[in-house]
């Protein structure tokens, strides 16, 4: 006995083509660089609030006792260089420092397990100052950049490359970092509004004042 052959309808395999009204359109709408986006023009500009410390040339809010933002490897490295934070930043600013941590960083060192358990110890030393995070997950470095560009009245403690190229794009907010078994610190001086204004040592403005002083007393008389 046969089989039953399917009385259904047949289709044929269609090649579908793009006809040159749709690359015409295409053209006009997408690849037109004289054409303006509508949506764009409506929204307002969004202009960045520049923090009032950063009026002079430069940022006022940062003075003794500074407050400095460590990160997990930046504890980690200051273990194995067997420096005491604390007194390595007075050291380093001559000044007294208040270490601070943030929620995030607690609970990265709390991830990484027996492995860094001194650094966790050193992060719950009550001389550190205990920074409430509000966010989601525990990404430090997003939530240290975020703090620092909202208050610039802190410095950052760090060792990451990485870090240390995104704070630097914030203005006037120093990096402290460790270098030949010590604590050294990048900025404080030049914390320049957008690094437009550079730092004038102390003994060359002093200078340049006697000599402006002097050619003023001889050529205005």
């Amino acid at each position: 006995m046969g089989r039953a052959k399917c009385k259904g309808p047949k289709f044929a395999a269609v090649k579908k083509m793009i006809t040159k009204k749709t690359i015409n359109k295409y053209k006009q709408d997408v690849l037109n660089p004289n054409k303006k986006d509508a949506e764009k023009e409506k929204l307002g500009r969004n202009v960045p609030q520049v923090s009032s410390a950063l009026f002079f040339s430069y940022n006022t809010a940062l003075g003794p006792p500074y407050r400095v933002i460590v990160d997990t490897n930046f504890i980690n490295f200051s273990i194995q260089n067997k420096l005491d934070l604390e007194k390595g930043m007075m050291d380093c600013l001559y000044a007294k420092c208040t270490p601070c941590i943030t929620d995030c960083v607690m609970a990265e060192l709390e991830k990484l397990g027996q492995k860094y358990r001194v650094a966790l110890r050193i992060a719950k030393d009550p001389r550190f100052q205990r920074l409430a995070c509000t966010h989601k997950g525990t990404y430090a470095d997003d939530c240290i950049v975020e703090r620092v560009t909202q208050h610039k009245c802190y410095i950052v403690a760090t060792c990451d490359r990485d870090l240390k190229r995104r704070i630097r794009k914030v203005p006037g907010v120093p990096i402290m970092y460790i270098t030949r078994h010590r604590y050294s610190i990048e900025r404080l001086p030049e914390a320049t509004v957008g690094g437009g204004m550079q730092y004038v040592p102390a003994a060359d403005n002093l200078c340049f004042l006697h000599i402006f002083s002097w050619v003023y007393s001889n050529y205005s008389r």
